[in-house]
Parts: structure tokens; C-alpha cells; sequence
């Protein structure tokens, strides 16, 4: 999942990404409105972490005119405004949560992380790929019953197939839901992470290899 993050105060940006990619998410960062309008337009995000008070205007601005040009991500606002006809305009113009600051690190991972389950189709808590068990809240996989130790990022591309099994997930499409915008395209993360990955999850394998297009894995495989 990717996040993009408008944050003008840049100790707070550096606390919120780290605290988010150590939490598996993909994240752009921006910091005034015209370079997040920029990313908006040109990169799919599953959420956005907005801060109200930047150096060319309002945050809420950003979201309310995301929402008039039809973008529907969530939007999660950072504000130090705790009134609540501040929060009840923020709502009003197309925010879909607040979070007042200071907050704990923590609760602003599980929001983020809701609002991006929000937005996907509805799906069970856990996925079963043969006989691996993929808990989606707990960012926890088993396989015959053993825990395995998985990377953040190597979490994320097994959430993007195992949601997607049957369906061949493209390297692009790996790319543009796991990794940030620093990922170059042209370089071989995403088939390093893939066989990592596949060495961890052992036998028989579940990840097939679409030759020249991505990968998949097999819908017979699904629970």
C-alpha cells in the first residue's frame, strides 16, 4: 500500500514516514501543497497523511480539490486544530479522518492502515493460500502451522498476490503499491524480493512466474 505524506515540518515527516515504512507502507513525501497536487496527478496512492498548517495554504485545500477533480482516497488529516467546527469543515470538504497532534505513532499506522482497507473491496481478515495462513491485521504468515519471518516489504507483495490470486500482478503493479517513488523501475528489487520471498515460504512453491509479464498466484491455491 502507498501513502503519500504532506508534511511541512520535517522532524515530524521523518518520524511519520519511518514509523510507516516500518509498518510495510510505500511512502512519497511532499512538502508544501503544489508538489502533492503534482504526485496526486501522476502516481495511485491508497491513502493520504495530510498536515493543515503548510508554508502555501491549508492542507484541507489539497483534499478539497482532490475531491472535485474525483480522486477518492482517503484522507487522513494532521492538524493542531482540535475544535470541532474545524473537524466537522474538514469532514465537510472531504476529509475522512483527523488526528490531532501530538499523537502516538501507533495509532496513526492502524488509522492509515484502515483507511486503506476502506477503500479495497471487502476481504476476509486472513487469506489462505495452500496451507500458509495470511493474517491481514496482525501482518502475521504461517505455513503448516510455523510462524515464518517475513520483511515488511516482503509481507506487502504477498498481501498484493495472494488478494489478487488467479490474477498475474505485474512487476509495475508491485511497484507502484510496495515501493516509493525513489524504486527504479528498470532495476531487478522487485525479483529479488520475489525469490527472497519464495525461499521463505518453501514448498511446494505458490508464486508462478509469468514469463515477461509478472507474477501469479494460482486461484486453485485460494481458501
Amino acid at each position: 500500500m502507498r501513502v503519500l505524506v504532506l508534511e511541512d515540518d520535517h522532524q515530524l515527516c521523518r518520524e511519520v514516514t519511518d514509523g510507516l515504512r516500518s509498518a510495510g507502507f510505500a511512502v512519497d513525501l511532499a512538502h508544501d501543497i503544489a508538489d502533492a497536487e503534482f504526485k496526486l496527478a501522476i502516481n495511485r496512492y491508497d491513502c493520504l497523511v495530510v498536515d493543515r498548517g503548510l508554508p502555501d495554504g491549508d492542507g484541507l485545500d489539497l483534499v478539497a480539490g482532490a475531491r472535485r477533480n474525483g480522486h477518492t482516497v482517503p484522507a487522513l488529516m494532521l492538524t493542531g486544530r482540535d475544535g470541532l467546527d474545524d473537524r466537522l469543515a474538514g469532514f465537510e470538504q472531504g476529509a475522512d479522518d483527523y488526528l490531532t497532534k501530538p499523537f502516538a505513532l501507533p495509532e496513526l499506522v492502524m488509522r492509515v492502515r484502515a483507511l486503506c482497507r476502506r477503500r479495497e473491496q471487502p476481504t476476509a481478515a486472513r487469506i489462505a493460500v495452500a496451507d500458509i495462513d495470511i493474517d491481514l491485521m496482525r501482518r502475521r504468515v504461517t505455513r503448516g502451522g510455523i510462524m515464518l519471518s517475513l520483511t515488511p516489504k516482503e509481507f506487502a507483495v504477498l498481501e498484493l498476490m495472494a488478494t489478487r490470486r488467479g490474477n498475474v500482478v505485474t512487476r509495475s503493479d508491485l511497484i507502484e503499491c510496495c515501493w516509493d517513488e525513489m524504486a527504479d523501475p528498470a532495476s531487478n528489487v522487485v525479483d529479488a524480493v520475489v525469490a527472497k520471498l519464495r525461499r521463505k515460504l518453501g514448498e511446494p512453491n505458490v508464486i508462478e512466474t509469468v514469463r515477461g509479464t509478472g507474477f501469479v498466484v494460482s486461484a486453485e491455491f485460494g481458501g
